[in-house]
């Protein structure tokens, strides 16, 4: 499986070293390599981008996008019956096992998936995802690999009542509460049917710190069934800081031993990025760190050492600057800063080798390169994204632009 080990002897994350505990973030003897994960073949849209650039002499930018695409990253299973997606799914391995690598596979065919927006699809109901799975997890065999089971599986759930008593936005129509109960029933199902094959290893949505508080994000992992799974996932897709993500993820892990480990304790108590600190200021995370303390502390319990709390990777394809910052005087409407937003950077290179030893890894786990959707932002209805000036490719497919800006703003830069 991946080697949990942190980047150097004692490394941790800076402020919750000194706040949270040496339990916790104790690291063993660094790596000094960690994990090979396997580079999959690039998107046909990249290749026409390096062959384009190098013609028109350009060897840099192709260079950069050639760079690019020579990293590891995630191959992703969208749907197919289930003999086709055992098929697609042994066919990576061996690729991966061939060159004594480790796949990252991405599951992303639940029900209402992206609640039919730019990622609509998905299967059409329980049944069909669970045989889909089925032929998933058959392809894996007793092969290593790393599942990233449904980005936004638990972020956005159809007809979901929140821990804070709230419906949610996502209410396809003809649908009910029946929707929610089944998505917790698909993705359990998923994690054990997965976890049957011996070395898999299995994460579930844990959404980004610019979304779900911790509490709410915890209740949902408990129930999605976070406890058989090898942890959760944070960032895929997105382009969230890294400092506020390991600090999110760690908010998150504390949270879960301590709903594991006091049967009265209510999630909803937990600490987030929301309170008491204020999202927007990184310096006030510490007032987290310190209820945390507290939170331990009025509990009786100590810290978790990294063998006993639920550990997480991070997506870093698109992170390397942080987030889009849309400009002040945007017109009303909702800016999609998620949505193929400019001048962002690659992040840091995957590896297992991490900051901390219930972090398992840095992964790319969303294509770089590959568009995010058809953003119109706040002019919906004319098809043109109003920051960039002409339309975004559908969702998945290369966008040549957002790929050298990717590759041109990388942090740390692309070698």
């Amino acid at each position: 499986m991946i080697t949990r080990m942190s980047r150097r002897t004692g490394a941790a994350l800076a402020a919750i070293t000194a706040v949270v505990g040496a339990s916790l973030l104790a690291s063993p003897a660094a790596a000094a390599d960690g994990t090979d994960f396997y580079v999959p073949k690039p998107n046909h849209g990249a290749v026409e981008q390096i062959a384009d650039l190098t013609s028109d002499g350009d060897k840099a930018d192709a260079d950069l996008i050639r760079a690019m695409v020579d990293t590891p990253q995630a191959v992703w299973f969208e749907g197919g019956t289930p003999k086709q997606v055992e098929q697609d799914v042994r066919k990576t391995v061996a690729r991966a096992e061939a060159k004594k690598a480790v796949p990252v596979l991405v599951v992303y065919n639940i029900p209402y998936r992206d609640c039919s927006q730019f990622s609509a699809g998905g299967a059409t109901g329980t049944d069909e995802y669970l045989a889909w799975v089925d032929g998933f997890a058959a392809g894996i065999g007793d092969a290593e690999v790393i599942v990233i089971l449904e980005p936004d599986g638990l972020g956005i759930i159809p007809w979901y009542t929140t821990i804070n008593g709230d419906l949610e936005w996502c209410q396809p129509a003809g649908g009910d509460a029946t929707l929610a109960a089944a998505r917790f029933t698909e993705l359990n199902a998923a994690v054990d049917r997965i976890k049957e094959q011996p070395n898999a290893a299995v994460y579930l949505d844990g959404t980004h710190s610019g979304w779900l508080g911790v509490g709410d994000l915890s209740d949902r992992l408990i129930k999605a069934g976070v406890e058989r799974a090898d942890g959760f996932f944070v960032n895929v897709s997105n382009y969230q800081e890294q400092r506020k993500l390991e600090k999110y993820g760690t908010w998150t892990s504390l949270c879960l031993y301590l709903a594991e480990q006091r049967d009265w304790w209510n999630v909803a108590w937990c600490g987030s990025q929301y309170f008491p600190a204020n999202p927007a200021d990184f310096d006030t995370w510490v007032l987290t760190d310190q209820q945390y303390v507290q939170q331990y502390a009025d509990a009786g319990l100590a810290f978790p050492t990294a063998a006993e709390a639920t550990h997480f990777v991070v997506d870093t394809s698109r992170n390397g600057l942080g987030p889009w910052t849309p400009p002040a005087d945007h017109p009303p409407g909702d800016p999609q800063d998620w949505c193929n937003p400019p001048d962002r950077g690659l992040g840091l290179r995957p590896t297992s080798v991490t900051s901390s030893p219930i972090i398992d890894a840095y992964l790319w786990v969303k294509i770089p390169g590959e568009s995010d959707g058809e953003c119109t932002r706040w002019a919906p209805g004319g098809g043109i994204d109003p920051v960039r000036g002409h339309a975004d490719p559908p969702a998945g497919q290369w966008f040549p632009e957002m790929a050298l800006e990717l590759a041109r703003l990388a942090q740390p830069p692309l070698e």
